[in-house]
């Protein structure tokens, strides 16, 4: 991905907000704004921000996982399928 052609001064944005909604809905390629000459902000369409949010969240339960794997906190599956078959037949 070339960010360059993503690049846009904070008055391109106010003076083409309509345009800018759509073509980030279209590319799927979040805008890079600038204020001064320095970037400021990144705006991106709700899609690829759910997108997003989904896969952080899955390597966050995968970095738990490997916290809890390097800290010994793991039982065999036929352990644990034992236990879970237990507790339903006692209730």
């Amino acid at each position: 991905m070339n960010f360059s052609s993503q690049i846009k001064p904070v008055s391109y944005l106010k003076a083409n907000a309509a345009e800018v909604l759509s073509t980030l809905a279209e590319n799927r390629e979040p805008l890079i704004i600038t204020q001064n000459g320095e970037a400021k902000a990144v705006l991106q369409d709700v899609n690829s921000y759910k997108d997003t949010q989904e896969t952080l969240a899955l390597l966050k339960i995968l970095a738990l996982g490997n916290q809890e794997l390097e800290a010994g906190k793991v039982a065999p599956a036929q352990d644990v399928f034992s236990k879970i078959r237990n507790r339903s037949v006692q209730d």
